[in-house]
């Protein structure tokens, strides 16, 4: 497997994201478009974003200090318990209030009240662990 969150493996992410019904479909019918960094907790900046536009990751790769609309961030412990096991709606808020799952940009409060957002989120914990 390529590096967590390395350009080889944003692409391989965005491969499996725009395969997932239950995630990109779900977000086009909501028109989400947003540039997403991910990253570890003890650095400065995010290793790997998505653009994402309608719902679909239109590209992918190391984060070259682009504007992002959100930058999560966890400990590489954290990640791989998250990429072996999957999140749910409780583990996410477990995590978010542990601070295990820290968004440096982003308001989480505003996107777990979205439904329409929050149910999406979680899938793409999912579909993080399907990239190899």
């Amino acid at each position: 497997m390529a590096d967590l969150f390395s350009d080889a493996w944003m692409k391989s992410y965005m491969e499996e994201w725009n395969k997932e019904q239950d995630l990109a479909d779900a977000l086009a019918k909501i028109n989400f478009s947003s540039n997403i960094a991910y990253g570890f907790k003890d650095e400065d900046s995010a290793k790997g974003i998505l653009v994402i536009e309608n719902g679909k990751v239109t590209s992918a790769g190391a984060y070259n200090g682009e504007e992002v609309n959100w930058d999560l961030r966890a400990t590489a412990e954290s990640w791989q318990k998250w990429l072996d096991k999957g999140l749910g709606m409780a583990s996410l808020g477990a995590a978010y209030v542990s601070g295990k799952l820290k968004f440096k940009t982003g308001d989480y409060s505003a996107m777990i009240k979205e439904p329409r957002m929050a149910g999406p989120f979680v899938k793409s914990f999912t579909v993080m662990g399907r990239v190899s």
